[in-house]
């Protein structure tokens, strides 16, 4: 099931610009020189500038670009969910029409590993490292528990008029991880945020983790490039079916297999935030990350 998720007036993004691809509008933002590039691949309900902060301190030693993907954000309209090569191909294509030269390091959020893993499945002469920031698995539910399966996430997401109730406490969880970013950006990217149309986008994008986890399978693996992967195990009593001790150690061993696979994988477990928090918290801890895998691609 699709939701075209429309609007008569576009946002106007408060930093950044567009790049027309296949005749749609991609919101995109990029700073800094040199590379390999860094790419942002956000969660769902998540947006590229929820990432300017630690962009701006990647962008002090390589190219960082964050953006958003058809149909989220600042991004023209389209039909959501997508599948994750249409997602995948986007990006490339955005990335060429602004000649930034690949290969790139993918650092990707949550949902936005679905959107990493196909990228680096299709293109992965494209690919010189990945960063796992608490991300999504195609294997995800070989690792849960049943009560934390893909399918049981889709059943469990809250709906338009839950989330319309929760808006005030949304707005103040927004202005909190905000606080930092310069007032001419956090102000409209906060009122965007917690409107109905972004809203939308975010319930849409989460209908479809399962066909998404089944297109990854069906590909092949990751390849063999230096990857970090940081897994989150923070406590949140607010959501403590999601931090339970058997969800913790799932998500440890299940990023554990992941950078396995690879030659140059390392595994950092963070304690000390939440998985909606992790950029927020824990800018130190990617952006190091990133720098890391940056810097072994570079000497590969």
């Amino acid at each position: 099931m699709t939701n075209d998720i429309t609007s008569s007036t576009r946002l106007a993004p408060p930093i950044g610009g567009f790049q027309e691809i296949d005749g749609r509008r991609v919101f995109v933002h990029r700073s800094g020189s040199g590379g390999p590039a860094v790419v942002f691949l956000p969660g769902a309900s998540a947006v590229g500038l929820d990432y300017f902060a630690v962009q701006q301190q990647v962008s002090q030693f390589t190219t960082a670009v964050v953006y958003d993907r058809g149909g989220t954000g600042y991004s023209d309209s389209l039909p959501l969910p997508r599948t994750a090569a249409a997602v995948a191909t986007e990006l490339r294509e955005l990335l060429r029409a602004e000649n930034i030269t690949a290969p790139y390091v993918l650092a990707a959020h949550s949902l936005g590993g679905f959107y990493a893993y196909r990228f680096a499945q299709l293109y992965p002469q494209d690919v010189a490292g990945l960063v796992w920031l608490d991300t999504l698995h195609r294997d995800w539910d070989d690792f849960m528990p049943p009560t934390a399966s893909l399918a049981a996430a889709e059943r469990m997401a809250p709906d338009l008029e839950q989330l319309r109730q929760m808006r005030p406490a949304l707005r103040e969880m927004h202005a909190a991880l905000h606080a930092d970013y310069p007032e001419h950006i956090w102000q409209p990217l906060i009122d965007a945020k917690v409107s109905d149309e972004w809203l939308r986008v975010g319930i849409a994008e989460r209908a479809a983790l399962t066909d998404r986890a089944t297109e990854l399978r069906a590909g092949p693996s990751i390849p063999d490039v230096p990857m970090v992967a940081l897994t989150v195990v923070g406590d949140d009593p607010a959501q403590q079916t999601l931090t339970s001790p058997e969800m913790k150690d799932a998500k440890t061993r299940m990023d554990a297999a992941l950078v396995s696979g690879v030659s140059h994988g390392e595994q950092r477990i963070l304690s000390d935030t939440l998985h909606h928090r992790l950029c927020f918290d824990r800018p130190d801890a990617v952006v190091q990350a990133i720098r890391d895998v940056v810097d072994r691609a570079a000497h590969r």
